[in-house]
């Protein structure tokens, strides 16, 4: 079949050809945001899941849908080692910005950016803070030094500027497990205080299943103020429709048993439907899309997402890390209990905590339940197994 027109194009946060399965909550989200930009309370959501489940193209998609209806949004992605204001401060600005673009210099506008000036002297305990001002602070104005009050000032400022142009801002932020939790509760008690002021700003956001708790842990009325949104993998009547639509709107066919091998494969996962779909589409000879082009197509897909998807995230790991992640792969999917995965080490659980910790930290594990440990990667459990063939 011609490679041109092939449908499916995976990649990170590349959105779907057929983004299927997820009408409600894209709606959901959609009435949320207008709510909040009309001065109604509304609890935004926040996505929260394993790789490769799509949380990144749905923000990305929320964020698309709210600037279309003349929204304001600050999108940031959350690594690793940084700071919160050190991703916040250079996004904002340029958000204030484009709203203050939308007609003449208002005093609302104004003293937001003025707020963000004083935010900006930070700096002094963010390293990574920097930022090109274009107003001098309003002093007693987010300058106090503290993160708590002086986000919360700014946030507020920045809301009523919304206000005054009768839209709304919104932080979308990818990655939120990565902000620390001191910073994490600063930013949910500042987006607390504009929610009580009824000002249109709010979050949508993305992170790993750690996120959930890592938020109630910083505010315990966190549940209160978000909605709280797990995103798996599509059950089989969407990911039927994540295959079988694009190949159709191409005058082209799939088999049901071709579907069905690759829902089995893949478990339903949108990132690896997209895998498996792009290399069963290029190795077909003709249409329809057979079992026997899916057979051939799960080595490749395989050795593609081995080298990629999987890899990626393998070279980052410790000699230590990768022993641990080998143990639980022996293990199987998951979850293990902790102790079941030092027992498979040989060692004892005080002795691999440390290791643990920092796989949990780096975005690779994720405690489900008390004691019990995860991977946040779908089927890595079997890569661990054919990258190190012997357990160590």
């Amino acid at each position: 079949m011609d490679r041109r027109r092939n449908p499916f194009a995976p990649g990170a946060g590349t959105p779907p050809p057929e983004l299927a399965g997820r009408d409600d909550l894209l709606e959901r989200a959609a009435v949320a945001l207008a709510r909040v930009r009309g001065g109604r309370a509304a609890r935004s959501v926040i996505l929260y899941g394993l790789r490769g489940v799509g949380k990144t193209v749905l923000l990305a998609t929320m964020w698309n849908a709210a600037e279309d209806e003349g929204m304001v949004v600050v999108s940031i992605e959350a690594p690793e080692n940084r700071s919160l204001p050190g991703i916040l401060v250079p996004a904002l600005r340029a958000s204030l910005l484009r709203l203050d673009r939308i007609k003449r210099a208002t005093a609302g506008v104004t003293r937001a950016l003025k707020a963000l000036a004083g935010f900006a002297k930070l700096k002094l305990r963010y390293d990574d803070l920097e930022v090109a001002l274009d107003f001098e602070p309003e002093p007693g104005l987010a300058d106090s030094g503290d993160l708590d009050a002086d986000l919360a000032d700014l946030l507020v400022a920045v809301g009523e500027a919304a206000r005054e142009r009768e839209t709304a801002v919104v932080l979308a932020i990818d990655e939120l497990q990565y902000v620390p939790e001191l910073q994490l509760a600063a930013l949910i008690s500042a987006l607390h205080r504009a929610s009580q002021r009824q000002l249109p700003i709010t979050m949508i956001a993305a992170g790993l299943p750690q996120l959930l708790g890592q938020m109630g842990n910083a505010k315990s009325y966190a549940e209160r103020l978000f909605e709280f949104v797990p995103i798996g993998a599509l059950d089989a009547p969407a990911a039927t429709d994540a295959l079988r639509l694009p190949i159709e709107r191409e005058g082209e066919a799939i088999d049901e048993g071709a579907i069905a091998a690759i829902i089995a494969d893949t478990e339903g996962y949108p990132y690896f439907l997209q895998e498996w779909g792009k290399h069963s589409w290029d190795v077909a000879d003709a249409s329809p899309i057979g079992v026997a082009d899916v057979t051939t197509a799960r080595a490749i897909a395989l050795a593609d997402l081995d080298a990629s998807f999987f890899r990626v995230r393998f070279d980052r790991l410790t000699p230590k890390e990768k022993q641990y992640l080998r143990a639980m792969a022996e293990l199987g999917p998951g979850p293990h209990r902790s102790g079941d995965i030092a027992d498979a080490m040989r060692v004892k659980v005080t002795s691999v905590a440390p290791t643990r910790n920092s796989l949990i930290a780096k975005g690779m594990l994720f405690s489900p339940s008390h004691g019990d440990t995860a991977f946040t990667v779908p089927l890595f459990d079997a890569f661990m197994r054919r990258v190190m063939p012997d357990l160590a």
